[in-house]
C-alpha cells in the first residue's frame, strides 16, 4: 500500500522565501535538512514546518529527493567556502573587462552543477565575455543575475533607524509596492531623505500601518482644508489621529478640538461615500478588477 504524501515547507539559506514540497518520508520533521530539486538544480534546504496535508499553492509541488546526511552537509559547507572565493575571482574578472557591476554573492548548487552570481549595476551590463571567462574558470553552468537596491539591502542587511535589523533581511520575502501616498496618509513630513531606507527607496515599514491610518482618516478633512466650527471659518493646520485631536487656525486665533467634535460639530466637505443602492458602473468594476489582477 502506497504511503500518503505529506507536505512540508522548506527554506534556503540565501533567502527568506518558503517553498512547499511533498514527501512520503514520515521521519522528516521541522528543523531537518533535506535535499530538493528546484529550477536552479539540486539544493540543500532546511525544513521550517511540521508535515501538513492541505497545501495552499497553485503550482506543481515537487517531491523531496531525500533527507540530507552528513556528507550533504559537508558538501554544502564546502560549497559556501568555495563560493566566497569564486565571488572574489568573478569580481576581479569583471573589473579586468571594465564592467560596471558589483558582485554581491555567489552560490553553488549542492551538486556543483551550477554557480549563481548576484550583482547590482546602475545600467544593463553586457556580460557575454565575462560569461565565457567564468565558464572556463569554474567548469559548470554560470548564472549571472542582476538585482535592485532593495534586494541588495536584503542580502547585506544592517540596522534600521528603529535600532533593529532591517525588516527585508529579517523576514520580508516579497517586496510590495511603497508609495509616497502612504507617508501622506500617516501625516508624516514629506522629507524623502528621512523616509528612505538604506536601499535609497521608501522604507518598507510605511506599509505596516497604512490601512489603519486610512481607516482612522476616512471621515476626516484633509490638512489645510477649510472648515466651519462654531460659526467661524478655520483651516485645519495639524492633526493627530492617534491622540484623536487637531488644531484649527484662522487670522484671529487657534483652537484645539477633538476629532470627534470635528466630525460631529464642524461643517466641511465630507469624503464621498459610495451609495450601495445606486446602479453599479460595470466599466469601473471591470477596471478595478483588472487593476487588482495586475
Amino acid at each position: 500500500m502506497l504511503e500518503k504524501a505529506k507536505y512540508i515547507s522548506v527554506r534556503f539559506e540565501t533567502t527568506n522565501k518558503t517553498y512547499t514540497f511533498e514527501t512520503t518520508d514520515e521521519t522528516i520533521k521541522n528543523g531537518d535538512a533535506v535535499v530538493v530539486e528546484t529550477a536552479r538544480g539540486i539544493e540543500y534546504a532546511k525544513v521550517v514546518s511540521d508535515p501538513f496535508e492541505n497545501p495552499n499553492v497553485d503550482m506543481e509541488i515537487k517531491p523531496i529527493i531525500r533527507k540530507a546526511d552528513k556528507e550533504d552537509e559537508r558538501q554544502f559547507l564546502r560549497n559556501k567556502e568555495d563560493a566566497l572565493e569564486g565571488k572574489k575571482k568573478a569580481q576581479a574578472e569583471a573589473d579586468a573587462l571594465g564592467l560596471e557591476m558589483n558582485i554581491l554573492s555567489a552560490e553553488y548548487t549542492l551538486d556543483r552543477g551550477k554557480i549563481t552570481f548576484i550583482y547590482v549595476a546602475d545600467d544593463r551590463v553586457d556580460f557575454r565575455e565575462l560569461l565565457k571567462v567564468l565558464a572556463s574558470m569554474f567548469h559548470c553552468r554560470i548564472d549571472l543575475r542582476q538585482v535592485g537596491t532593495r534586494d541588495k539591502a536584503k542580502m547585506v542587511s544592517g540596522i534600521g533607524v528603529c535600532g533593529r535589523e532591517l525588516c527585508c533581511a529579517r523576514y520580508i520575502s516579497e517586496f510590495g509596492r511603497i508609495s509616497i501616498n502612504m507617508a501622506k496618509n500617516q501625516l508624516l513630513a514629506l522629507n524623502i531623505q528621512k523616509l528612505s531606507g538604506q536601499c535609497g527607496n521608501l522604507m518598507c515599514c510605511l506599509r505596516y500601518e497604512d490601512e489603519a491610518y486610512k481607516e482612522l482618516r476616512k471621515d476626516l478633512p484633509k490638512l489645510n482644508a477649510m472648515v466651519e466650527y462654531e460659526n467661524e471659518k478655520f483651516r485645519v493646520t495639524s492633526m493627530n489621529v492617534i491622540a484623536r485631536n487637531c488644531k484649527l487656525e484662522n487670522q484671529n486665533h487657534a483652537i484645539f478640538i477633538s476629532l470627534d467634535d470635528l466630525v460631529t460639530k464642524a461643517k466641511y466637505n465630507k469624503p464621498q461615500v459610495q451609495n450601495n443602492n445606486s446602479k453599479p458602473n460595470n466599466n469601473k468594476h471591470k477596471e478595478e478588477k483588472e487593476s487588482v489582477s495586475e
